[in-house]
Parts: structure tokens; C-alpha cells; sequence
């Protein structure tokens, strides 16, 4: 097993992290860090703990490559652990309970239960309450009859992923704006292997976006799928799956903060029309995508590949 926290000016986390890491009992030389350039202490803090360190240029992060990177350094792994650096480990031995899933061969890949921080507002709260339930569950691919994308649904905050399944799936896309784990998951639940979601391990991890920031992160979502169109052609559209995330925090607002109802919907217009202009991203200018991603980085390349060589992955797999 090893542990891979991707880091970019982390210190302000480090110190939690590092204990939570220590109370489970990871060994040093389990763990990897890949720094995207700090400009604070965080490399100094991450050699202190023992840890090791692989540092990239800030401009070359990538979700997918960048993880796939830290997976290519670990061929002797057996079990690949992803945690993101704000992401803290909360509970009784939560890395524990999050692998002992793998009991069960037939799973590909677990990730965790997310708790609002406490600071967290109620529209913030009721994300990560509506994402991340009480109750765990194992899906495979004939989940998506009753769950639609919902059955892909996956999160590199608190993840882990076997490593022959993870390698038979050919690992994270590394030219992915956002999603990379939910394309792996889909992958898996594809070539027959079963994803968990275990509710008793659990991290703390939820963000506090304003409506620009969150406008930004629609959009990337929505160019993830208008790219990846096999994602809708096997497991279904959106749209279900986003009603009833509207209808939930309605009716949540409406026991708790009634007055926050005209911004929840505020925000969910400002979502949906994001994620329809990452659909139809193809035709915007780079310079505009660049400012309405949340991943200004990622369109520095502007790399355009045709759309026949982004081939639909069920095919690849299935033949």
C-alpha cells in the first residue's frame, strides 16, 4: 500500500494531516508527495516527516497525469491511496475501514465518506450531505439502471484503488481536465470489477465556493463529459441525477435556512449554465475557456485532438 497526497502550498494543513497520517500507523517510505512548485515550507515540512518527494513544475499539474505520475513512481504497490492535501482523516482508523473493502475481490476501487468542515454553511453542508450518505454501497455496472452516472460517481479526495484493476483500465487519462477518477470507476464498472463507497471511513473535506468559483468548476465538469461522450452513452445523462440534488437542497433550505433559498438558486442556474458551455466548449476561443475554467492551466497547451481519436472507451475495453 502506498499513500499519495498531491501538495501545492499545503502548510496551513500539513501539520493535521501529518499526525492523522501517523495515528494510522502509515510507515514513512509508504508515502508520496507531489509538490506543484510550493512557495511556502510545505517541501521543507513533507522531508522533515520522512516522506518523499517528487516536485513538478506548478504549470505542468494535471489531475490525471499528475496522479498517474505518482502511480507510475509506485510499481510495487499493490493498493494506490489518493488523498488531496485539504482532506483530513477523521474518525477510528479511517485508511483502515476505507481498505478493508478490498476483502472483497471483486472491488476495483473504494473512496470514502466526506464531512462538511465546521465552518461549513448550510448550502455547503448539504453537498457534502446529499454526495457522501450515511449509508455505503457497492455498484457495479448494472448500478447505472438504477442510478444513471450516479454509479461512477467517485472522489480522489479519500480513494483507493486496487492495482490490477487500476492498471487492466489503463490508469488515470492524463489529458482529463477534472474527473479522473470518475472516468477510471467508470472503466472499471465497465470491464466488470465493482466500486465501494464506505461511509464508516471518512475525512473532513468540503469548500466554501463562491458562485464564480463554483460557475468554474460546471464548466470543467462539463467539458469532461462534452469530451468523453462515452461516459453519457453508457451510464446516462446528468440531468436526473442534478434535479434531484436541487429538489433535496430545497427542501433542506427549507428547514434550516429558508432565507438562502433565492442564492441556492441563484448558484443552480449559474451551475447549469456553466455546465452546458463546457458542453459546447469545442466552440468557444481558447483565451474565453481559459478564463471561465476553474484549470486556466490546462488550456495553456491548446492541444486540439480530433474527435474520432477520442474513441469511445467501451469499445476499447469490451474488444
Amino acid at each position: 500500500m502506498a499513500v499519495v497526497i498531491p501538495t501545492y502550498n499545503a502548510s496551513p494543513y500539513w501539520r493535521d494531516l501529518h499526525i492523522a497520517l501517523k495515528r494510522e500507523g502509515v510507515p514513512r517510505d509508504r508515502v508520496l508527495v507531489i509538490d506543484s512548485s510550493s512557495t511556502d515550507d510545505t517541501c521543507a515540512l513533507v522531508r522533515s516527516a520522512g516522506y518523499s518527494l517528487k516536485k513538478i513544475p506548478k504549470e505542468q499539474f494535471r489531475h490525471g497525469a499528475t496522479r498517474q505520475l505518482a502511480a507510475d513512481l509506485l510499481p510495487w504497490a499493490e493498493i494506490l491511496v489518493f488523498l488531496t492535501q485539504d482532506s483530513l482523516p477523521w474518525g477510528h482508523e479511517p485508511l483502515h475501514t476505507l481498505l478493508c473493502s478490498f476483502d472483497n475481490p471483486q472491488i476495483g476501487a473504494v473512496y470514502g465518506r466526506q464531512l462538511p468542515r465546521m465552518l461549513a454553511g448550510p448550502i455547503e453542508r448539504h453537498a457534502r450531505l446529499f454526495n457522501y450518505p450515511a449509508r455505503s454501497d457497492v455498484r457495479s455496472f448494472e448500478s447505472r439502471t438504477r442510478l444513471g452516472i450516479r454509479a461512477a460517481f467517485f472522489s480522489n479526495s479519500f480513494a483507493a484503488y486496487r492495482r490490477c484493476a487500476f492498471d487492466e483500465v489503463g490508469g488515470f487519462p492524463k489529458d482529463t481536465i477534472v474527473s479522473e477518477e470518475v472516468t477510471v470507476a467508470a472503466r472499471m464498472l465497465m470491464a466488470g470489477w465493482q466500486v465501494s463507497y464506505q461511509a464508516e471511513a471518512t475525512v473532513i473535506h468540503s469548500h466554501g465556493f463562491t458562485v464564480g468559483q463554483e460557475f468554474s468548476r460546471y464548466f470543467d465538469i462539463g467539458v469532461h463529459h462534452g469530451r468523453e461522450k462515452w461516459l453519457m452513452e453508457a451510464f446516462g445523462h446528468a440531468g436526473g441525477e442534478g434535479r434531484a440534488f436541487v429538489m433535496s437542497e430545497l427542501r433542506y433550505l427549507l428547514e434550516t435556512s429558508p432565507a438562502l433559498i433565492p442564492l441556492a438558486l441563484l448558484r443552480t442556474g449559474s451551475k447549469w449554465m456553466a455546465y452546458q458551455l463546457g458542453r459546447r466548449e469545442e466552440h468557444l476561443p481558447v483565451s474565453l475557456k481559459g478564463l471561465l475554467s476553474g484549470q486556466p492551466g490546462f488550456w495553456q497547451d491548446d492541444w486540439e485532438e480530433p474527435s474520432s481519436s477520442r474513441s469511445t472507451v467501451a469499445a476499447q475495453i469490451s474488444g
